[in-house]
This record gives C-alpha cells, sequence and structure tokens, in this order.
C-alpha cells in the first residue's frame, strides 16, 4: 500500500516530529513524512534542503535514512494547528501526497512501537481512531446531545454510533474514507461560528485559548478538534475502526502501539530523577521516546540521550521507595 504520513508543529515540538520519525523507521514505514510547522527550523535540520518540486512555498527535505523523507512544509494559516489537521491532510492529498492510497496523521508527542504493517491493515477496516482517556461518552451524554442540537440547526445531522469518544490525536484514513476528511473540516467550520474561530483552541500556547465558559467539561467544544472529530463519526455515513484506551497507553491490557504523551511536560522535557522524588515515575512514551531519538535522525546530543536513559533507570530504582 502506498501510505503516507503527516504531523503538525511548532515551537519545541520539533523534538518530537524527530521521535515520532524515528520510531516509524524502527516499525518498518518506509516513505514520506510531511511536517507542516509554524517559525524557523530546528538546527538539526541543517541538512534539510530546498525541495521546489513539491510546488509548495518554502518546502524543504531532509533524507532521513534509505527509503525515508521527512518533508517540511511552511504553513500560512491562522488556524491554531489542533483544528488545522483534516485541511491539512485534505491539502497534501490534493498535491504533494495526491498518489497516496492512505494518509496516517500523528500528533507529534506521539511514538509508534507496533510494526507498520499493522497500520496498513488497521485502515482497511475503516477510519482508524484511539480511545480517549475521557472517554465514553454515552449516548446522551450532555455533550452529545448538545453537538445533535447544534450541529441539527445548521442543518446537519448526528446520529450516535457508539460510546467511544475517540482522541484527536491521530487518525487514519484510507482515499476510498476520504471524505471523513471532508466532512470533518465541514463540522469544524460550522464550529468556529460557537467558539469565536479556528485560531482558537484549549491550548494557551499557538493561538487563542478558548475562554473560561467555552473550556468546561460539559461546554460543547472545549477540545475543538477532537469534539468535532467524535462530532464527524456521528455525521459520516462511513465506518470508523477504533482501537481502545490501550492504544494510546491510557489504560492497561490490549495493543499499546501509539503511546501518547498528554499534558506536560512532554518526554523531552522531563527531569526522570526529580519526577521521582515527588512519586510521579516516567511514563512508557518517554522511555519508548528516549529510546527512538537514538537514530536515524539526529535531534539530541548522543551524551544526553545517554544520561536521560541512566536517569531513568535510577527513577525506577527511586519509584520502588517512593510512588504518589
Amino acid at each position: 500500500m502506498n501510505a503516507t504520513v503527516c504531523t503538525l508543529f511548532e515551537s519545541h515540538y520539533h523534538y518530537g516530529v524527530a521521535g515520532l520519525t524515528n520510531s516509524l523507521y524502527h516499525q518498518g514505514y518506509r516513505g514520506q513524512v510531511f511536517a507542516g510547522h509554524r517559525g524557523a527550523l530546528p538546527s538539526w535540520t541543517s541538512s534539510a534542503k530546498d525541495n521546489a518540486a513539491l510546488g509548495w512555498p518554502g518546502a524543504k527535505t531532509m533524507e532521513v535514512a534509505e527509503g525515508l523523507q521527512l518533508h517540511f512544509l511552511p504553513l500560512d494559516t491562522d488556524y491554531h494547528l489542533t483544528n488545522y489537521k483534516p485541511d491539512f491532510m485534505l491539502r497534501l492529498w490534493s498535491g504533494v501526497a495526491k498518489d497516496a492510497e492512505s494518509m496516517f496523521y500523528f500528533d507529534p508527542d506521539i511514538v509508534v512501537t507496533a510494526p507498520w504493517s499493522f497500520f496498513e491493515e488497521w485502515v482497511g477496516c475503516g477510519v482508524a481512531l484511539c480511545e480517549d482517556v475521557n472517554s465514553p461518552l454515552s449516548a446522551n451524554h450532555p455533550r452529545r446531545v448538545a453537538w445533535r442540537k447544534y450541529f441539527g440547526s445548521m442543518g446537519i445531522k448526528l446520529a450516535f454510533r457508539e460510546a467511544i469518544y475517540a482522541n484527536g490525536g491521530f487518525v487514519g484514513a484510507s482515499l476510498a474514507n476520504r471524505s471523513f476528511l471532508e466532512q470533518w473540516v465541514k463540522i469544524q467550520e460550522a464550529m468556529a461560528v460557537e467558539i469565536g474561530g479556528l485560531g482558537r483552541s484549549a491550548f494557551a500556547t499557538g493561538g487563542v485559548q478558548l475562554s473560561q465558559k467555552l473550556l468546561g467539561d460539559l461546554a460543547c467544544f472545549s477540545r475543538t478538534d477532537q469534539d468535532a472529530l467524535n462530532a464527524t463519526v456521528e455525521s459520516w455515513d462511513g465506518v470508523c475502526s477504533h482501537l481502545g484506551k490501550p492504544a494510546m497507553d491510557f489504560d492497561r491490557g490490549g495493543l499499546n502501539i501509539l503511546p501518547h504523551a498528554l499534558g506536560s511536560p512532554k518526554p523531552w522535557q522531563i527531569k526522570p530523577i526529580r519526577s521521582a522524588l515527588k512519586g510521579i515515575q516516567p511514563r512508557n512514551v518517554d522511555r519508548e521516546f528516549w529510546y527512538a531519538v537514538s537514530g536515524p535522525l539526529i535531534s539530541q546530543g548522543s551524551g544526553k540521550i545517554r544520561m536521560k536513559k541512566i536517569e531513568m533507570l535510577i527513577a525506577k530504582v527511586i519509584g520502588r521507595f517512593y510512588a504518589k
């Protein structure tokens, strides 16, 4: 299958892009990774070369390893990047990735720990999604009811499918299911009226944060793109394939294939020993990240990588005596 991978980043999340790309390589992915970004590129991308052939203004390409290319695509959108995912995927599919048979979006704070062949099989089951840590939301949960009322007033009908509430950090779609992304864009554009534009999100960085009124647990769109994603599942007439919470390491048991570093600190920011003394152990995603950054893409010094690994071993020992 001709598959394409993409992600979005700005600021210090470039470290996550490197870890994600390396993890994909370790799991057998060969092809192209398209990284849309705002702001200047970090120093570890110095070998990236201008690539006018992509037809994307300012595009640069790095040869990560044999069979794997990382393309950096500057963005001119005023959307918060968390709200730009389906638009970015569709823009790729209409241009630089027009020959892709499937496309996968990963947040840059995710590490891939399952063979790539699994993802290619999974996307054949329907639009690939992972259950969120805040799932489930029952059929008549106030937020689901609010979505139905809001979109219904705009002529968009939602029908309850299942209680799983999907995380917005990963989406995989085959070309046959490209219409899911088109519906997601439509839902987000309708949502924009309520939240004050797609430059707003739940996050304090990268755009304008939602007002406190819109951030409540029962607020209709407190998680913006993620709420829109789940409303899309209810408004689209195709098939979705959900994996449970263990997929992103939000729960034990089952498949753990996409450890996702929610919240702060991110894996590249952790101070393992200090945290262990407070009773907080390194997460699985922290360990997987520092394993992944060893190569082939080098974004961290070898000394720092070695030290972080040692610190996590020490933190594990401390954890035998201190636990939160």
